[in-house]
């Protein structure tokens, strides 16, 4: 903007620590306006996943001391100190980009519980912020049918007695839950309370190492790092409970790899009539959001703020999330549609067929920067410069007055 030595330019950041806007209505309004531009009708597939920003620093007063899931492996236990963000980001087409992008529109700091007890407040866990999103994302979208794809953080009793009557949510099942027939009908004159559950089945372990299993091969165009897979496959409907927790009817979907690259694991969704072949679909798209975190770290500054005022704190991120979307949408209109999209920029060691995050925010900076557009003037120049078709359009502002 050519103002970096003006008195009191400092000031620009208040915006984050001292402004008063409201977050959560931004966004609403971001997320109505990605679905006006990107999906106007249909399903809209939501997920939820939350993330470390590793920060230091005693003025950081949110945040505590979790696990590294990006360093930490199965034998391998690392920790790591920073603020736990929920994020909840909408899985749409791109069309410039010839496949889905998780879009974040909402972002909530969980504080750690050691900092809620030093503040003199209660601790509220992940799975109650997760709640209290998915109940809110349904008020904002009262007319459209939503599914919830989470991993295994948000395989909870709790959240699926929570949401299961307003949305539909897939996501991970553990090898060894317990899992039960329907309760059976209640007899005529029959006296006590009502079952909950009816006769224990076998957990998925014991169906896995069953010879007499019956599996179906299906065809994933996109599993772990966009490859199509052959995998095997077997479904099936039973009650999820656990005692002093609300039983939960679901279907539970088996999966293992016959190459052998990776380990089984099992899915659920809270729709009994869904095909085996959709909730492995949309599981899929969770993985999008994982890219989307890489990306808002490698280009918009994720993990680098210094702020230390507790309201820029809990604003920035958000802002930097939902600017991934917004971005996304702005080198769409620059773009156009995937016919006309330019081709990505490659090096001769990294083949990219198709554009990514990184060229859709080179788009958008050459647009801002063009010098037709953008003109800075000098510092301590008597004369201000103004862009060409700002002159042009004054001049006809001032030819039709007259």
């Amino acid at each position: 903007m050519g103002l970096a030595d003006q008195p009191g330019f400092g000031r620009y950041h208040a915006v984050l620590s001292e402004a008063r806007w409201d977050g959560r209505a931004l966004a609403y309004k971001l997320l109505r306006h990605l679905l006006d531009r990107l999906l106007p009708a249909g399903e809209v597939v939501i997920v939820p996943d939350d993330s470390i920003e590793r920060r230091w620093g005693p003025h950081i007063r949110d945040r505590g001391i979790y696990r590294d899931p990006v360093r930490s492996s199965h034998g391998f236990f690392v920790k790591t100190a920073g603020l736990r963000w929920l994020s909840l980001a909408v899985v749409l087409p791109i069309p410039w980009a010839r496949r889905r992008w998780a879009l974040p529109f909402l972002t909530i700091l969980a504080p750690s519980q050691r900092a809620n007890a030093a503040r003199g407040r209660r601790h509220k866990p992940l799975t109650r912020w997760a709640i209290q999103a998915i109940l809110q994302i349904r008020r904002w979208l009262p007319g459209r049918a939503i599914t919830i794809v989470g991993d295994s953080s948000f395989a909870s009793l709790e959240l699926i007695a929570a949401v299961r009557r307003y949305v539909r949510l897939i996501t991970r099942l553990r090898l060894d839950a317990n899992l039960f027939a329907p309760a059976p009908p209640r007899r005529p004159g029959q006296r006590g309370p009502k079952a909950c559950k009816g006769q224990r089945l076998a957990k998925l372990t014991a169906v896995l190492a069953n010879p007499a299993t019956r599996w179906t091969r299906v065809w994933v165009s996109e599993w772990y790092g966009d490859e199509g897979r052959i995998l095997e496959i077997v479904s099936g409907t039973a009650v999820w409970y656990h005692a002093g927790l609300a039983p939960a009817p679901i279907r539970w979907v088996l999966v293992r790899d016959p190459a052998g690259r990776r380990e089984p694991q099992a899915f659920l969704s809270t729709e009994l009539d869904d095909k085996p072949e959709a909730i492995l679909g949309r599981f899929v798209w969770r993985w999008r959001i994982e890219t989307t975190f890489q990306e808002v770290r490698r280009h918009l500054g994720v993990e680098t703020q210094r702020q230390w005022s507790d309201l820029a704190i809990r604003r920035t991120t958000p802002a930097l999330l939902g600017l991934f979307s917004l971005v996304t949408l702005w080198a769409g209109e620059l773009m156009g549609d995937g016919a006309t999209a330019p081709h990505p920029r490659t090096a001769a060691w990294y083949a990219k067929p198709l554009p990514t995050f990184s060229d859709a925010i080179a788009v958008v900076r050459r647009a801002f920067w063009c010098p037709a557009e953008l003109s800075m003037s000098r510092p301590g120049s008597a004369t201000v410069e103004i862009p060409i078709t700002l002159l042009r359009r004054l001049i006809d502002t001032v030819a039709y007055a007259a």
